[in-house]
């Protein structure tokens, strides 16, 4: 029996430290052998949000104990791993240079190789932690810095079908959040909230949902919640407008959705059809119902990251080191750490005043 790849992971892009390790069983199956992620909500959370600074300090601080924990849950010893893959981008540059160092240092030191990992192709790669994937399928992913649709033709290869020209859905979230008065990060508490509200209360907008195509907007729909806040008197109007906005939110994904899997299938000859949506939006019970019965009517299999898997973590950067490593897709040690980093080079940058549908 071969020995399998054993692939350390790296994450560092945002306010999350995380290390993970991998391997695959005789089938191909990913192992995940361990998964530390270390928060640090209670840090920024007196700012309203991430403070890049403070951010990056954390991960220095706790890097070395996070991955030294990651190697002591695995099971394995440190000289066993084959590969050390970490986040490069898209994120913070403060922060992602943290992970980035570390792991080319220690690749250095096991003289194993390295692998600079891009954030988004974790999150397009992840459901297949606890499934079975084949290329190509249709991916959305919903975060707190990115909203889009891909067609995900192979390790590599990505063609964007749509993105939102502004705001992500998970910063919407938690500027929502952050106007009705809840404690960063107050994106999943929306989702509480609704469950006590009347969604019809508030008439909200949809901006270019008749127009765009897949693409998506957030920023008038905030605005929108800003102005409604500075009237509200009561705890039930509060909740109301919790309820609102998801509901919203929810039928722009359904609409939008339902154009994107239009393109997928203009651009691929399907002998099935695959709607995979990750990111820490995708844990949302309410939009993953919508999602799924979406997919119900549409003849598509719906899937999903594990809830835990949702937000950032190693285990999906280990992931996508795991499926290069066996290609020897290898980066050298001057592999920069890249604030952006888009999946598809080639689509048009749409963010900012004066972008045209």
């Amino acid at each position: 029996m071969s020995k399998k790849p054993l692939i350390l992971g790296i994450e560092s892009s945002c306010d999350e430290t995380a290390a993970s390790v991998i391997t695959e069983n005789e089938q191909g199956t990913p192992i995940i052998l361990s998964n530390i992620i270390s928060s640090q909500v209670d840090i920024h959370k007196q700012f309203g949000g991430v403070v890049p600074e403070l951010a990056a300090r954390t991960h220095i601080e706790k890097i070395d104990w996070i991955v030294q924990k990651a190697i002591n849950d695995c099971g394995r010893k440190i000289q066993e791993i084959d590969a050390v893959a970490s986040t490069a981008g898209p994120g913070l540059i403060v922060c992602l240079s943290v992970g980035l160092s570390f792991g080319k240092a220690l690749a250095v030191s096991l003289n194993k190789p390295f692998i600079g990992v891009n954030h988004l192709e974790g999150h397009a790669l992840s459901p297949k932690l606890n499934s079975e994937l084949n290329y190509p399928y249709l991916f959305l992913l919903i975060s707190g810095g990115h909203t889009q649709f891909l067609n995900v033709q192979g390790l590599g290869k990505y063609k964007r079908l749509g993105t939102t020209i502004d705001d992500a859905l998970g910063e919407a979230f938690d500027k929502t959040a952050k106007l009705l008065g809840i404690e960063f990060p107050g994106g999943p508490q929306i989702e509480v909230m609704a469950k006590k509200g009347d969604p019809n209360k508030y008439d909200l907008p949809k901006p270019i949902f008749n127009k765009g195509g897949c693409n998506l907007s957030f920023a008038g729909l905030k605005t929108a919640i800003l102005r409604i806040t500075k009237n509200i008197k009561t705890e039930q109007e509060k909740f109301d407008l919790a309820a609102s906005f998801q509901k919203t939110v929810v039928e722009i994904l359904y609409k939008k959705t339902k154009i994107a899997f239009s393109e997928f299938e203009k651009q691929n000859k399907l002998k099935e059809k695959t709607f995979v949506v990750a990111g820490g939006v995708a844990a949302n019970k309410k939009i993953r119902s919508m999602l799924t019965n979406l997919c119900n009517e549409e003849n598509y299999q719906s899937m999903f990251p594990p809830l835990e898997l949702c937000g950032d973590n190693a285990a999906m950067i280990a992931l996508v080191g795991l499926e290069k490593f066996k290609l020897k897709q290898f980066d050298n040690l001057d592999h920069p750490a890249k604030p952006r980093w888009p999946l598809d080079k080639n689509a048009v940058f749409l963010k900012g005043a004066g972008v045209k549908l």
